[in-house]
């Protein structure tokens, strides 16, 4: 089986860490992804895609990078559910693996699990 997931993106928004119960960073963050091709309209879509750092990873990207850089993310996709009213709820996350800063004005450029 493979569950590998490649992306370069723009950051939606500032990333921001967080510790959980267990002392472990975590970052989520946002990458809009322009589609390789034009719509109906002749116009790009652009895909949101929810993204899961977490510790070394999480702290770089909070450091070197803001919104609006471009970066490519290696990873895997995850599944999770939660129930909420009564009704079960399905996430699709891609939790990265490796990180690489494409155009983050700071020198550092890549930071791996």
């Amino acid at each position: 089986m493979l569950n590998n997931v490649v992306l370069v993106g723009r950051l939606v928004k500032d990333p921001v860490v967080t510790v959980t119960e267990n002392d472990k960073k975590r970052c989520y963050i946002t990458l809009a992804v322009q589609r390789s091709f034009k719509n109906i309209d002749g116009e790009y879509d652009t895909d949101f895609i929810s993204c899961i750092l977490w510790n070394g990873i999480a702290e770089h990207t909070c450091e070197y990078c803001k919104k609006g850089d471009v970066l490519g993310i290696k990873g895997r996709v995850q599944s999770s559910s939660y129930e909420k009213d009564g009704t079960t709820n399905y996430i699709m996350e891609i939790v990265a693996e490796k990180v690489t800063f494409l155009s983050s004005s700071n020198k550092k450029e890549e930071v791996e699990e």
